[in-house]
This record gives C-alpha cells, sequence and structure tokens, in this order.
C-alpha cells in the first residue's frame, strides 16, 4: 500500500513583535480638563489574536494597561477590539477631578473616585494641573506610553451680536470646559444679566449644548415696558446689556480658592431710524402766564415753547436744547432740558428768553439722546422772529 502525504499550510495566529514593537497609544484631544472623558485608541495588529473574534488587551497582569495621575492609577485596565480582526483598540476613562464647589454655591461639585476595569466603566481621581499616563506593557519589559496634561482653564463669554434690536433675541454663550462637570449629562451655568435701566437684573440658566461640550447657551428677551422677570430684562432704547458669570476654576498662577468675573456687554438699538424717534413740533411762544405771543419787545421776557411727542412703543430718553441767534448768527441763549418720554407720550417744554436789543432773531431747537457723544432723534426745528 502506498500511502501519500500531502502537507498543507498551517496558519497560527500572528504574535506580538517584541523586538519591534508597534503599538501607537492616541488620545481624542491633546489636552483635558478636570473632569473630562478621556477616549483612547491603541492600534495594535499584533494583539488581534482571533481573527474571528473581538478581542481585549490590557486586563491581565502579564500584560496590562495602566491608566494613571501622579496620584492615582486604574491597573490592569481593558481595552476592547472596534470591530473582529480590526486590531484597534479602544477604552474610555471620566476623570472626577477632586473635592471642589465649582460654581460658588457653598457646596461640593463633585464626586472623586478612581474605580473601573474598562473598557468604558473607569473613574479616575486628578488635580487641576496634572496628567494622565496611558501606559502598555506591549511585551515583557517593553512598556508604550502616551501622556496628556489636565488643566483648568480661564472661561469666556460672549452675547452673539454686539447690538440688538428690542425686538431681538438674545444669545448669551459660554465657553468653559471645566464646568462641564459630568461628561455624560447636561451641565448648568448660573448668569447674571443686567442693563443699565435694571442694575439688579436677572439670573438665567445657562444649559450644556451637549453632554460634553463645554459650551453653555442661555436665551433672554428684552422689554421696554415690562420689568425683569424669568428670561425677560427690563432694558430700555440706548441701554448697554451685560452678562458675567463667576469662574471658580482657574488655572495657575491663580490659586485653587480664587475666582474670577468673566463679563462682557452690548447695546440695545431700535429699527426705527434715530432721526425718527421723537417728533420735534414747531415753536409757539407766550407770554408768563401762558398767553400766546404774536409779537415781540426789547427787555420783556417771552416763553420758546417746544413740543416733542415719542411716537414709538418704547420709551425714550431725551435732551432738547433751545438756541438764539442774533442777524449776525452769534448765540445769545442756549439752554437745554433732560428727560424720558414714555411710549405715545407728548410733552410741551418751555424756557424764558429776554431780548435785549430790537432786530431778527433766528430760535432753533434740537432733540438729542445725551449732551455726550450725541444722537439726533429728530429733525431740527427753526424760526425767525422780529423784535421790535
Amino acid at each position: 500500500m502506498i500511502i501519500s502525504l500531502i502537507l498543507l499550510p498551517v496558519f497560527g495566529e500572528p504574535i506580538p513583535d517584541y523586538k519591534n514593537p508597534y503599538s501607537p497609544i492616541f488620545t481624542d484631544k491633546p489636552m483635558y480638563s478636570w473632569t473630562d472623558k478621556i477616549k483612547m485608541t491603541i492600534i495594535a495588529p499584533s494583539w488581534n489574536t482571533d481573527r474571528h473574534l473581538i478581542d481585549s488587551i490590557g486586563d491581565t497582569h502579564d500584560h496590562p494597561i495602566k491608566i494613571s495621575t501622579r496620584e492615582h492609577s486604574l491597573e490592569p485596565y481593558r481595552f476592547t477590539e472596534t470591530d473582529v480582526n480590526s486590531g484597534i483598540f479602544k477604552a474610555e476613562v471620566i476623570l472626577t477631578g477632586f473635592a471642589h464647589d465649582a460654581d460658588g454655591d457653598g457646596y461640593i461639585d463633585t464626586t472623586p473616585r478612581t474605580m473601573g476595569t474598562g473598557p468604558t466603566s473607569g473613574f479616575l481621581e486628578v488635580d487641576r494641573d496634572s496628567a494622565v499616563t496611558i501606559s502598555f506593557e506591549f511585551a515583557d519589559g517593553v512598556i508604550l506610553t502616551e501622556s496628556a496634561p489636565v488643566s483648568w482653564n480661564i472661561g469666556t463669554i460672549q452675547f452673539n451680536q454686539e447690538i440688538f434690536l428690542l425686538d431681538d433675541a438674545v444669545t448669551i454663550r459660554i465657553i468653559d470646559s471645566d464646568m462641564n462637570l459630568n461628561p455624560e449629562a447636561l451641565d448648568h451655568i448660573p448668569i447674571q444679566v443686567s442693563s443699565n435701566s435694571d442694575i439688579a437684573g436677572i439670573e438665567v440658566d445657562g444649559v450644556e449644548t451637549s453632554e460634553n461640550s463645554g459650551m453653555f447657551v442661555a436665551t433672554i428677551f428684552l422689554s421696554p415696558t415690562s420689568t425683569s422677570s424669568g428670561n425677560r430684562l427690563y432694558s430700555a432704547l440706548g441701554d448697554n446689556i451685560s452678562a458675567k458669570y463667576n469662574d471658580y476654576t482657574l488655572p495657575k498662577p491663580y490659586s485653587v480658592s480664587d475666582n474670577l468675573q468673566i463679563e462682557t456687554s452690548a447695546l440695545v438699538d431700535s429699527s426705527i431710524p434715530p432721526i425718527e424717534r421723537i417728533e420735534n413740533l414747531p415753536i409757539k411762544f407766550s407770554d408768563g402766564l401762558g398767553n400766546s405771543l404774536q409779537s415781540f419787545s426789547s427787555d420783556n421776557q417771552l416763553q420758546i415753547v417746544g413740543t416733542i411727542a415719542n411716537p414709538n412703543d418704547f420709551e425714550q430718553k431725551f435732551v432738547y436744547l433751545f438756541q438764539v441767534k442774533n442777524d449776525n448768527n452769534v448765540v445769545e441763549s442756549i439752554s437745554w432740558v433732560q428727560g424720558q418720554l414714555s411710549s405715545a407720550q407728548s410733552l410741551d417744554v418751555s424756557q424764558s428768553w429776554t431780548p435785549k436789543k430790537s432786530g431778527l432773531y433766528k430760535i432753533e431747537t434740537f432733540v438729542w439722546d445725551s449732551l455726550i457723544d450725541p444722537i439726533v432723534l429728530a429733525p431740527i426745528m427753526s424760526t425767525l422772529i422780529t423784535v421790535e
């Protein structure tokens, strides 16, 4: 009997190349805050020991993976393959910071703990200025490492516009990764908002835009007629509005107990052109008793009477100016009155003047919003009178 022996190729599972280890370690960010979630990737094709199954690495004491800070560590920590035969292994760890009041309300906002074996069950305590190191014993005596710094940051706050119209919705945005206290839930930040017309203002809730974004948004509405309440802020035309919060998680050289007020501002305006916001009506003249005057004599006092009206549905601050020029175009008298017009209010404004000499005089009235950097709120009104 002749027996034929046929040799077939034998496929064994690949083993790690201990002499030339290739196993880069990556983190999803170059830097982390104290309560971030760290997503880690290890590319280790030689540890893909079963091409038909999803493999794990790091969870043995022979070739462990260690996730550590200077004070705390998780070891061994398991990474799992992303797919059958991929050779790419991933895991996550949530940083839990240390005991600290992060919003200044007198209560500790963190739950520091170190526990878990992976791939997504890990929690790791960390200080504000530290680093997280991932180390993988790729082979006996061959340890590959990767580190990422951990630090607090100074937050920022801003309005979504520099100028708001009275009927606009106002969005406030805070970026502060240190206040992403729970990377698996939406966090909140209290924001104080005020205006020149309501210095006390309101407190609104800034809500994180997603579970791990570190960006917080609040929306308020402006009202020139209603008092502040909820998300409504009383604000008059021309006001500056401000938004602020206190940052209690500051990097060095600040101390852990320091805090810093972070603030921004914007201007409140109207879609109505400034020069159309107040009506400046023709000038009238009267004596001291209010009787209308049609003729004028030198050394006799008269009242210059102007009328202004607010046709809009918001209050309007104003400065009303009287100016008298002689026939040489020299100003002989100037005076002003400051005030505020309610919506749809009309107001008579008067000023006394005594002409010293006969002649032709030009009377002008101006309506501005203020005496400093004035904005014209109405066309100039003028008239000529002859003094006998």
